[in-house]
């Protein structure tokens, strides 16, 4: 069931497994919507987990049409979301540009956030050739631009694509149709993530980097994990073959491997969730 949290002047939009485990938050990339947890979030819920999914301003249920869309603002809802519930020591799950918003949660709510598992990041800004800066720019010009973009993001998908992909390429495609919301994808799109990378060495939380090698959001996405990870002192899980979504294309081998990262490298101050079962 859809809740909304006001905050900022708009609203955001989650779900809750429920429980009283320790909370697991989950946060899409941008041109995303909150589903792309859905083969993650049971293998957490059965592992003790309590998990929550937000929609990150623009997109999903959430508001269109917001002043920033920025991942420190993506931060700040998370944190509201989970001041809200009264979370402490919250694991915090970011893909693509929202891995910059957990490790932004982090440092905004140190006492909220006690970990921070990062799934295909994208937290410094890439040098696009004149090409595909034409490309981009073409892309999002036109009628065609909900096309243009769910064809991009089922691309990024070279391993495998789970059971449900056409029907989650259609919700997608709807809710990018409705008003502001391309505007608001074509705004973050632009928008320059200099201040994420400056703020990575002044990062303190445990934190975990999820990376398909074949992410075709990086010219060599290893290297990048392994960048990332030495900067903010993380784990690295290469995930061989996938692409930007690991974990939609492996989801139990990533489930595993959060659940192993949590229970070593971002003890909980309260009870600890058990281990992934073996039959997940």
């Amino acid at each position: 069931m859809t809740r909304y949290l006001e905050h900022e002047g708009g609203r955001i939009a989650w779900d809750d497994t429920g429980g009283t485990g320790r909370v697991m938050l989950a946060i899409p990339g941008m041109g995303d919507l909150r589903s792309e947890y859905r083969l993650l979030r049971p293998l957490l819920q059965r592992a003790g987990w309590r998990v929550l999914t937000m929609d990150v301003r623009g997109h999903g249920e959430s508001s269109a049409r917001w002043d920033d869309y920025s991942a420190r603002a993506v931060a700040r809802d998370a944190v509201a979301l989970l001041e809200h519930i009264g979370a402490e020591d919250a694991v915090v799950l970011g893909n693509s540009f929202a891995a910059g918003s957990a490790l932004w949660a982090a440092r905004m709510a140190p006492a909220r956030v006690g970990a921070a598992v990062l799934l295909g990041p994208i937290v410094r800004d890439a040098k696009p050739s004149m090409l595909m800066r034409a490309a981009v720019a073409a892309g999002f010009a036109g009628p065609w631009r909900v096309w243009f973009w769910t064809t991009y993001w089922n691309s990024l998908f070279p391993l495998c694509k789970p059971a449900d992909h056409a029907s989650a390429r259609a919700a997608l495609a709807r809710n990018l149709r409705e008003p502001g919301r391309m505007q608001a994808l074509r705004t973050m799109v632009g928008l320059s993530k200099a201040d994420t990378e400056a703020m990575l060495p002044e990062s303190r939380v445990p934190a975990l980097v999820v990376m398909g090698t074949r992410d075709p959001d990086f010219p060599d996405a290893a290297a990048e994990a392994q960048w990332l990870a030495t900067r903010i002192d993380a784990a690295v899980m290469d995930v061989e073959g996938a692409g930007h979504y690991p974990h939609l294309e492996a989801p139990d081998r990533v489930a595993a491997r959060i659940l192993e990262f949590v229970q070593v490298s971002a003890q909980p101050r309260g009870p600890q969730p058990a281990s992934v079962p073996s039959s997940a």
